[in-house]
């Protein structure tokens, strides 16, 4: 018996025929297109495409520039997803017969067109799905556009026949699909100056982290301004990055980090192993949790790690929704390379480090006596603690006196020893007439429009070691409170960017799953959050706190700090972790605190 994601109603397949069909006779996304000179758009295909590379004599990048090439003189100028299976090529085909969701095909005022291409196509996950649409069958469909590095996502309820939500997000990349990842591996394995370094010529198995995306200073790739990942290889304690454009099918750079002494171990990771449960049990519905005068919803996202929503304490709506949107791991303050790490559901998902275990819930106790419970969720490479594997811990704490934390740390040991963590999290706290004040060292001062702040050695705090404070109703809010290293769990203090922001229902702000929104390596605050700064008033409205604690790793011994090693016990290897966590206190203003 088929199940009711694998069935397909025959309606599904005569409207995939239909479509498919009038793709050659109709495009709808772009008036203009019909008006655009043949010879226009040949020297737009022509001018997007770098046919020069030293890479495009390999197979691979040859397929995929004759693809391009074929793509961008159809009617509807997008590379489809590659081996799309039925639903998702009914998907992609209903999403590309919106034109908003062309609006970023062709140049409007040149007419030439853009190199636009679809990424991923999955089923939406529950909290995507609009209440409306609760019934159908929702899909979602990412489309990147690498003239101005912009995505397009389009929720699709195949059963009604259309799209449903459109959100563009600039200056971001979704998760790059499988044969991406596949070009830059073998752009990668076969360059002449990689084998030169490596000293023999690697195979496609040794390369790591080939789908997840990169930056480096002084070229194309410096800021994500192209599509760039970087697959890397390590040998003895070092690491070599070979940082590929994507974009233009070309290595830009080349570079050694330093990963510590060599794992003496490599464990081979069961992959199927609970995925199955995992997927089914907390990424494709939502999980309900009571406990301690608190009750929330929670889900596994496809890349935005793991999200509380309708969040209650003494049964009030306290939190919309909270959420870690990306990982940004950085290995230089100069040459500016490292990674942009999603995390999220192991399948349906072309997260970097994904869920390797189901949520966990602990008793939070403090001098025998408990206060409160975390739920917890690790997200990890396959071959952690490996050199250039990861390992990703978020945690929520909830407090019987109503205190709440978002808090997140790396188990390392990632890519090098000198690497600089960055988790970006949001947090949407319940309300619409909210107000924000920072403490200025004698009195609370309002912020009146958006804007960020960066917690530093010139931050005054109140005497319980307050910072900030949202006011989200009268007399009710939080105060906060950043990690200087008090939180007894090893944290060595945020040193975070906090920023306040305007929440738009009509743009949305990031409630969905995010695709990566910030480059992984800028040293500034410019980590994402930053783009949906526009001056805007923040009093007495609907607002987001997005906050992006700072962490340096460290490997020497006795004082090692986002870091793993393994060791032998009784002849048998276990892995010694020293986390690095981070994340603020959320403190109820008239709460008390014991």
């Amino acid at each position: 018996m088929m199940n009711d994601s694998t069935f397909v109603p025959m309606r599904f397949l005569f409207k995939i025929f239909i479509l498919l069909f009038s793709t050659f006779f109709f495009f709808s996304c772009h008036e203009s297109t019909e008006n655009a000179k043949d010879t226009e758009r040949l020297q737009a295909i022509e001018s997007i495409l770098y046919t020069d590379s030293i890479h495009a004599n390999l197979p691979i990048v040859a397929t995929r520039i004759e693809a391009i090439r074929t793509a961008l003189k159809q009617q509807i100028p997008v590379l489809r997803l590659a081996q799309a299976d039925s639903i998702q090529s009914l998907a992609q085909n209903i999403a590309l017969h919106d034109e908003k969701f062309c609006e970023h095909i062709i140049d409007p005022e040149t007419k030439q067109v853009f190199r636009n291409e679809i990424f991923n196509v999955y089923p939406a996950r529950p909290q995507e799905i609009p209440v409306a649409n609760k019934q159908g069958n929702v899909y979602k469909v990412e489309m990147y556009n690498y003239a101005l590095n912009l995505t397009t996502t389009a929720l699709v309820d195949l059963q009604m026949n259309k799209t449903i939500q459109i959100n563009t997000l600039p200056q971001s990349q979704p998760e790059i699909p499988t044969v991406l990842k596949e070009i830059a591996t073998q752009i990668a394995i076969n360059n002449e100056d990689v084998i030169k370094a490596l000293g023999f010529k690697p195979n496609e198995k040794e390369a790591l982290m080939s789908n997840t995306k990169t930056a480096l200073n002084n070229t194309k790739c410096e800021r994500s301004q192209h599509l760039c990942v970087a697959p890397t290889f390590t040998q003895g304690d070092k690491a070599l990055w070979v940082i590929v454009d994507l974009t233009e099918f070309k290595i830009v750079g080349i570079r050694w980090t330093n990963t510590g002494k060599e794992q003496t171990i490599k464990r081979i990771g069961e992959k199927k192993l609970k995925f199955d449960k995992i997927m089914e049990c907390y990424c494709k519905q939502i999980s309900k949790l009571e406990k301690d005068d608190w009750k929330f919803n929670y889900v596994i996202t496809t890349s935005d790690g793991l999200r509380i929503s309708e969040v209650y304490y003494n049964n009030q709506l306290v939190i919309n929704n909270a959420k870690v949107v990306d990982w940004h791991v950085s290995y230089s303050n100069t040459e500016g390379f490292g990674y942009s790490d999603a995390v999220g559901c192991p399948e349906f998902s072309q997260a970097a480090v994904v869920a390797v275990s189901e949520p966990r819930v602990s008793d939070i106790m403090v001098e025998g006596i408990k206060v409160g419970f975390a739920l917890e969720q690790n997200f990890s490479s396959e071959q952690w603690p490996m050199p250039c594997n990861y390992n990703y811990l978020q945690r929520y704490e909830f407090y019987k006196d109503g205190r709440f934390r978002s808090a997140a740390a790396s188990l390392g040991r990632g890519c090098g020893n000198n690497g600089t963590y960055r988790p970006v999290m949001r947090i949407h706290f319940a309300g619409n007439n909210q107000q924000f004040a920072q403490w200025n060292g004698t009195q609370w001062q309002a912020w009146q429009t958006e804007q960020w702040y960066l917690q530093d050695y010139k931050s005054s705090f109140t005497s319980e070691g307050y910072l900030y404070k949202i006011n989200t109703s009268a007399n009710q809010g939080f105060y906060i409170e950043p990690s200087k290293g008090q939180f007894n769990d090893g944290g060595r203090g945020d040193n975070a960017y906090t920023y306040i922001t305007r929440f738009d229902v009509k743009k949305e702000e990031g409630g969905n799953d995010l695709v990566t929104i910030g480059p992984c390596c800028n040293t500034n605050f410019e980590q994402g959050p930053e783009k949906f700064i526009n001056q805007e008033s923040i009093n007495n409205t609907d607002i987001i706190v997005w906050y992006v604690p700072q962490m340096k790793n460290d490997d020497t011994r006795g004082s090692e700090y986002c870091w793993a090693e393994s060791y032998l016990d009784n002849g048998v290897y276990k892995t010694h972790v020293y986390p690095c966590m981070s994340g603020p206190m959320f403190v109820p203003i008239n709460a008390k605190v014991k």
